[in-house]
């Protein structure tokens, strides 16, 4: 902020004027001179006090290619004065006596960023009639209203001209930006119609201290945003007529948006926001200064991010004099009045035909909020017209109708439901049009108040391809209309829907899949984002959409073929054997029948591969190649390691079945004293960490171990890895209480026997007993067992970080275990008899001999030996 040095030297030059008149006038004057011949004259710097000590200045001078002198005081001013040069002074503060003396010596004065900038950008230095320190207001025009202290206007109008801005006294379309200290007035009111940005003073004082930085710019939207003048500042607001929910959220909105609220009644009150539609008495005398105005101008004020004006959105009771007055001129008591009668009640007999089985419910107040889940396309008894709500009918935003629907004068059965088709249809395109012409297109338009209100990509994954289903459904429509106008019972129906049943199949999938996302993404800028709340709001309270929010009308596609569907099964009832159209419309139930199986199982293979997807971005290190389009994912498992494979034992281990391969995957550790830089990260680490993806065709056997009281839900998987020669054991326990183990086992099973295209699924499963493999869960949940686990993996990660050795762990086993071998002369460990006869008792299994487990006795004897190696078993 500048002091009261700087003030006083600017007011002199009367800044308060326009200074696109001053402007003008230098432009006149240079322009008589050019005329003239003048003698050439050399640009030369004058670095005043401190700006001659700056060496990044003077090299940015040198690059410039423009002479240079020093000036320490005033008294060197007169003897630089030189007929030859023109010469530019560069002062690092405007606020020393040496500025004011050479200010009001009319000097070219400029600040040390303008010289750098030009040195940067390879540019001339700017001309200014007026001491310009720097350029982050360059081609900005600024306005200034409501304010009443001089001083504080010619402060602003200073700095302004400092950084290279253009004041403007009254406001016009060129005035990029208006400066206000009161949310009223004509240029307010203007600059809000205009889209124009309203900004505090404190824009400008800020701006004035990044004055230093190279490449700012005062009106870079990350900076100006912060310093908008909100929609209800200076405003206290009170509301009327709304549920404690919607109360206090619009509260909560009204301190997001600057303003203050109060209870209703309070003098205080600058604004009373009534419900319309509740509210029909209000319930005391409103004050001249009290603003009674509708909840759209809530709504609107922060849709458009600015005050909105007051008068168009006034409250006005239902019995007022001006409503009695507007009535009694539209009385039927006249001559004519029976005459008028007779047209009023043929009109509203059309209108009652036209709007008949209308797509919206009465207006009135939603509850609760719908539940909105697709379910089953399949399922054609989920479908909205099963129970139409009748109501208001929205402006059809199509073509309209060409002729009256003719009525016979015997409505036959298949006559109605044609009629009723027909009628469904119309109404589910005028649902599309109101989505498209009511939410997407003001969404997609360029130039809106205050900015978009979303991103483009926003915009798309909420209403995808609604304009194209729009496009099918309106030729459907209008083959329909030309059927009904044009009756005949002979005419096919059925026809209609088999000509567009590939258009059906193109358009719904890409919709029908990711609408579940669509929701989602609707709710989440409707949270995030307060202006797309405000707009869904405005929309929702129109007539058109039937105050339904965007999310309901949205499902309508969703429903609409199992509807079709069913009014066509029903027209089939009512069509008789010996008319051609019984057979096309078998054939058309057939054909939407099959567009829904492809829909189900197109959504159902975008879900699946979405949750590989899931997979890859949770486990940390996973493979590339686990994304496969011809892959599922079947279940997921929480366990725990009970042995020393595929890692240690109590390591948390995620099993990820898919259709073909199983993903292991191990709890990620905390890493501790890593020198990393906290903004390396966009989001945060995987929590799983990758440790095999093993196809199933490598399991050969399911062990299924007995519940003892040392063992509870204890399984095991004998692995034979292409690059062994003996088999591995995994062994694991279930931590998932929601899926039996039995279960698990079968599921198992059966997806390992269908890869290796096995019929009997059952014979790989075998029951064990946790001795013989010497299983168990005992204390693992215990306080000694996961601290003995915990130092055990600190010692690892010590182990590795002080390691100055690159031998392998699998190296370093060997040669220990070569040594003991050499120590007891090779000798097998004195209890691997004791397994061997273990095992003969259980060598049976199932009493069913397997070769894939005529090695298995001597794999156990090499047991020890087997598991002691590195884990290049398993990987």
């Amino acid at each position: 902020m500048a002091d009261s040095s700087l003030l006083t030297s600017a007011a002199g030059r009367t800044s308060l004027a326009d200074s696109s008149i001053f402007d003008s006038k230098v432009t006149e004057t240079s322009t008589t001179y050019v005329e003239e011949e003048m003698p050439q004259i050399e640009t030369r710097m004058i670095l005043v006090q401190e700006a001659g000590k700056q060496e990044e200045l003077k090299k940015a001078i040198k690059e410039i290619k423009v002479p240079f002198v020093k000036m320490e005081s005033v008294e060197e001013f007169e003897g630089l004065d030189s007929p030859e040069f023109e010469n530019v002074f560069i002062v690092t503060d405007f606020r020393n006596p040496v500025f004011n003396h050479l200010y009001k010596a009319d000097c070219r004065i400029i600040g040390p960023p303008v010289v750098l900038s030009c040195a940067q950008k390879g540019e001339p230095l700017p001309f200014s009639c007026r001491p310009l320190y720097c350029t982050s207001m360059i081609n900005l025009v600024l306005c200034f209203t409501g304010f009443r202290k001089k001083e504080e206007l010619v402060r602003l109008v200073t700095l302004v001209h400092h950084m290279g801005g253009v004041i403007r006294k009254d406001f016009n379309s060129k005035v990029t930006h208006l400066v206000a200290n009161y949310t009223q007035g004509e240029k307010f009111r203007v600059a809000v119609s205009l889209g124009t940005p309203i900004m505090k003073p404190e824009w400008i004082y800020k701006a004035w201290e990044r004055r230093n930085e190279q490449d700012f710019c005062a009106a870079a939207d990350n900076f100006k945003n912060e310093f908008k003048v909100p929609p209800f500042q200076d405003c206290v607001l009170s509301f009327l007529g709304f549920s404690d929910e919607e109360k206090t959220n619009m509260e909560e909105m009204t301190e997001m948006q600057g303003g203050s609220y109060l209870p209703v009644g309070d003098e205080r009150c600058t604004h009373l926001i009534v419900e319309e539609n509740i509210v029909k008495e209000l319930p005391f005398e409103p004050s001249e200064k009290l603003y009674v105005v509708k909840q759209e101008w809530f709504w609107g004020s922060i849709q458009m991010d600015a005050r909105a004006g007051e008068t168009m959105y006034l409250y006005e009771k239902a019995n007022t004099p001006e409503l009695k007055k507007s009535v009694s001129l539209l009385s039927l008591n006249t001559p004519n009045s029976n005459r008028k009668r007779r047209r009023l009640k043929d009109t509203l007999a059309q209108l009652s035909r036209e709007t008949d089985m209308s797509p919206f419910p009465p207006r009135k107040r939603p509850s609760a909020e719908h539940s909105l889940s697709i379910g089953s396309l399949l399922d054609i008894s989920n479908t909205p017209e099963s129970s139409i709500n009748y109501g208001e009918t929205p402006k059809s935003c199509t073509k309209s109708s060409k002729n009256s629907t003719p009525v016979p004068l015997k409505q036959s059965a298949r006559w109605q439901v044609a009629k009723e088709l027909y009628q469904t249809e119309s109404n589910y395109v005028n649902i599309l049009a109101t989505i498209i012409q009511l939410f997407q297109i003001p969404l997609e338009e360029e130039g809106q108040r205050g900015g978009p209100i979303l991103v483009p990509e926003e915009i798309k994954t909420i209403f995808g391809s609604i304009p194209d289903i729009f496009d099918v459904h309106t030729k459907i429509k209008d083959d329909l209309e030309d059927l009904i106008i044009n009756w005949d019972e002979s005419k096919s129906i059925g026809d209609i829907f088999l000509k567009y049943s590939k258009d059906l199949i193109k358009t719904y999938p890409p919709f029908v899949n990711f609408f579940e996302m669509r929701k989602e993404t609707i709710i989440k800028c409707e949270k995030q984002k307060p202006r797309f709340h405000a707009f869904l709001k405005i929309n929702q309270a129109k007539p058109e959409c039937g105050r339904q929010s965007l999310v309901e009308l949205l499902i309508r596609p969703v429903q609409r073929l199992p509807s079709v569907a069913l009014l066509l099964n029903d027209l089939k009832k009512h069509t008789a054997d010996e008319n051609p159209d019984k057979s096309t419309l078998e054939k058309a139930i057939g054909s939407l029948k099959e567009v829904m199986t492809h829909i189900n199982e197109d959504k159902r293979k975008t879900e699946a591969q979405k949750q590989i997807f899931d997979v890859f971005y949770e486990v940390d290190g996973c493979p590339a190649n686990l994304l496969s389009s011809h892959r599922s994912l079947v279940q997921r498992v929480e366990t725990v390691s009970l042995g020393e494979h595929p890692c240690d034992r109590g390591e948390q281990v995620t099993l990820f079945l898919f259709n073909d391969c199983l993903e292991i995957a191990r709890k990620r550790h905390k890493v501790i004293g890593t020198f990393r830089s906290p903004h390396s990260h966009t989001r945060p680490p995987p929590p799983l960490k990758h440790i095999h993806l093993m196809p199933l065709s490598q399991i050969k056997k399911v062990l299924d171990i007995r519940e003892t009281e040392d063992c509870h839900n204890a399984f095991a998987l004998l692995v034979r890895p292409p690059t062994e020669q003996a088999n591995v054991l995994l062994s694991f326990q279930m931590t998932s209480e929601e899926l039996p183990k039995e279960s698990w086992l079968k599921m198992l099973c059966r997806h390992v026997a269908n890869t290796i295209c096995k019929a009997d699924a059952e014979n790989l499963i075998y029951t064990a007993d946790p001795e013989s493999f010497e299983v168990n869960t005992k204390d693992m949940d215990s306080t000694l067992s996961r601290a003995s686990r915990a130092i055990k993996k600190t010692s690892k990660k010590v182990t590795r970080a002080f390691s100055f050795s690159k031998t392998p762990k699998s190296a370093l086993r060997r040669a220990l275990m070569t040594s003991h071998g050499s120590a007891e002369g090779r000798s097998p460990p004195s209890n691997n008899k004791h397994v061997v006869n273990r095992l003969t008792s259980t060598s049976s299994l199932a009493g069913i001999p397997s070769p894939s487990l005529v090695s298995l006795p001597s794999f156990f004897e090499r047991r020890s030996h087997t598991l002691s190696r590195s884990t290049t078993h398993l990987i």
